[in-house]
This record gives C-alpha cells, sequence and structure tokens, in this order.
C-alpha cells in the first residue's frame, strides 16, 4: 500500500516531463504510487508515460482525450479514490519539478502535527537549481492564518501544487472544469475543510516559468475567470462569517481587477471588457471603503479614466493636503 499518490497531468510538455517525472522517482519518500494522466497530448508525452510505467511498477498511466487542466486531475482524484489505499495525495505539474525532500517535508509536517494538509515554499525557475537555504521553520497554522498570508516564500496560498493533502479532502472535491485559474475554485475549501494547515517555508517545489505555459503569452479573456472564483470566495466567506477571509479576498479581487485591466488593454476587443471590469473595480471600492488618497489613487484612476478630471482631482487632493 502506497503511503503517498503523486498525480501528474500531463499535455504538450516532451522537453521537460522526463525531468518532472525522474524528481518525483528521486524522492527520498519511496513510498509512493505515480498517476500520470495523459491528457491527449498531441506529441510523445504519452509514449514517454507508458515507458516509464514499463520501468516501474509504482507508476499507473491513464490516457483521455484532452478535456484540461482540472479534468486530467480530476481523472487522477478519482482512480486514486477508487484504487489506491494511499491516505494523501498531491498535484505536480508536468513542467515543474520537486526537491529530493519534498514528499518526505510535507509528510512528516502533516503527521507531525496532526493536520490534514501540508505545504511548502516554492522557487521560480528557469531550468536552474536552487541553492543552498536556510534551516526551514515548520509550524502549525489555522486555516486564515495560512490561507490570507502573503509573505510564504512567493508562494500563493491558493495554488493547488506544492501541497499534501489527506484524501478524505476530495472525497467530494473537484476542480472546474473548463475554467482557467482552477485552483482559486478548488484549494480554499481544501484548506478550510481542513481547518489547519502544516506550513514549512523550505522552498522545495520549483515552479518553471513556461512561456508557453498557461498562464504565460498574451493576456486573453479566459483570464477573467478568476473574478469569477473570486466571488465564489468571498459567498462561501460570507456564509460562513469570516471577515477575515472576505476582507482578504476582496483585496485580492480588487488587484486583479486593477491587473487585468491593464493587461486588455493591448487586446484588440478591449472595450468590450474595461467597461464592465471598470463598473465592477467601483462597486468593489465601494464595498472595500477604499479611500480617495495617494496610495489608492491607481485604483480610482483605473476605475474613472478622464484624465482633464485627475488633474483637477489632484490638485483638489494636494490643496486638502496642505491643509491638514
Amino acid at each position: 500500500m502506497s503511503k503517498i499518490t503523486v498525480i501528474v497531468p500531463v499535455y504538450r510538455v516532451e522537453p521537460y516531463l522526463k525531468r518532472c517525472v525522474d524528481s518525483i522517482l528521486g524522492q527520498t519518500e519511496q513510498d509512493i504510487q505515480i498517476l500520470l494522466v495523459d491528457d491527449g497530448s498531441p506529441d510523445n508525452c504519452g509514449k514517454i508515460c507508458d515507458e516509464y510505467a514499463a520501468q516501474d511498477s509504482r507508476i499507473h498511466v491513464i490516457h483521455q482525450e484532452n478535456a484540461g487542466l482540472s479534468a486530467a486531475r480530476n481523472t487522477g482524484i478519482q482512480w486514486m479514490l477508487a484504487h489506491s489505499h494511499s491516505q494523501w495525495l498531491t498535484f505536480v505539474d508536468s513542467d515543474d519539478w520537486l526537491e529530493k525532500d519534498c514528499l518526505k517535508e510535507l509528510y512528516q509536517a502533516a503527521e507531525r502535527l496532526e493536520c490534514l494538509l501540508s505545504a511548502c515554499g516554492l522557487y521560480r525557475t528557469r531550468g536552474e537549481s536552487l541553492k543552498e537555504q536556510a534551516e526551514p521553520a515548520v509550524l502549525c497554522q489555522s486555516a486564515d492564518e495560512y490561507y490570507c498570508r502573503n509573505d510564504f516564500e512567493g508562494a500563493s496560498s491558493s495554488v493547488a501544487w506544492g501541497k499534501l493533502y489527506h484524501r478524505s479532502l476530495f472525497e467530494h472535491l473537484r476542480f472546474p472544469v473548463g475554467k482557467y485559474h482552477e485552483d482559486e475554485f478548488t484549494t480554499y475549501r481544501a484548506v478550510y475543510q481542513a481547518g489547519r494547515v502544516a506550513v514549512t517555508d523550505a522552498r522545495l517545489y520549483a515552479y518553471f516559468q513556461n512561456d508557453s505555459g498557461i498562464t504565460g503569452g498574451a493576456w486573453k479573456p479566459k483570464r477573467l475567470d478568476v473574478l469569477e472564483a473570486f466571488a465564489q470566495q468571498m459567498a462561501f466567506a460570507r456564509e460562513t462569517g469570516n471577515e477575515r477571509l472576505l476582507s482578504c479576498v476582496r483585496e485580492r479581487y480588487l488587484w486583479s481587477l486593477l491587473e487585468h485591466l491593464k493587461q486588455a488593454e493591448a487586446d484588440p476587443a478591449y472595450k468590450t471588457y474595461a467597461k464592465p471590469l471598470r463598473k465592477q473595480l467601483r462597486q468593489g471600492m465601494t464595498e472595500s471603503g477604499i479611500a480617495f488618497n495617494r496610495e489608492n489613487l491607481e485604483f480610482y484612476e483605473a476605475a474613472y479614466p478622464v484624465k482633464p478630471v485627475w488633474g483637477l482631482a489632484h490638485w483638489v487632493y494636494d490643496r486638502i493636503r496642505k491643509k491638514t
């Protein structure tokens, strides 16, 4: 019986796939099972997966028609729940890789602190390995402390990877098929279902900055899916009466709106998206009580982009500021 199931969705990553799988096979924690989900990849990824399975009995390959990252992860989850006795699962994107102690550290942290979820830090890379790092700290945090933090070694608390989950967290939880930013729709539910998170700030997950990946390249309207995810998170916070989470997600939502307004300017259909985005930004600013001051001018300029008026507004603000 394997201790941990590692789910790896595979699609068009032929140059990187062996690096990813080799890093998992080279873990100091060897009591693992690896699910390679070939999501209809048009290159040689499916063949590479089969070759690995023929060499190592811990590897199981699932071939399916292309349905996207969420569907591939869901396939892995469903197979694991139905066919594996592993009590723990984790996700690794197939162009990323793991430091050799990643799974051991995540497992030991979860077991020692009696948490249903553990998380590690990451380092962003274009192929180079991590240099030496300081002795990591390991602590137990509440769901709020973990999910609402902003200083976790560059790792967003909402990403699905870089975490170890008890299988019970995914008995009824799945990723939304067809959505970009699928992690934002899903991970917070696992975090709050767990209630506590065992956190190590060791940077054990190598996040490969792949310009051809989903998050690379030019802006596209599908990236606005993240706003729907934030809306669901805020609804969850209101339903549970969690003011800290609501405040945290509102801030992330506003910054995301601001960033998308900037990025969408390069899209030929920019005007189609600009008006509703500005409306959402104004509404969010009102709900958050964002004051008109120098620190928040970037939000006001994006929400009310009438340049002549802003010249007057800046003058009035400066006059008021000088008098106070």
